[in-house]
């Protein structure tokens, strides 16, 4: 399965490309249960990042993270 690290607000992780083959090094993608389900463009992502902002939702982000 192919593989990649995301990083997402200095949090990296690693999820499947499997469902994005075109992703390539430095795209947006967006990331549920451990998979990368499309790729965006940085507008959309950022536009992504404040409705999460904005719900709530980046509460884990303040959790300090392993190294």
């Amino acid at each position: 399965m192919p593989m990649g690290k995301v990083n997402f607000a200095g949090i990296s992780k690693e999820v499947c490309l499997a469902y994005v083959p075109e992703a390539q090094v430095g795209d947006y993608v967006v990331v549920h249960v451990g998979f990368a389900i499309s790729t965006i463009d940085e507008a959309e992502a950022n536009q992504v990042f404040a409705y999460l902002a904005e719900m709530g939702e980046l509460a884990e982000l303040a959790v300090p993270q392993p190294e």
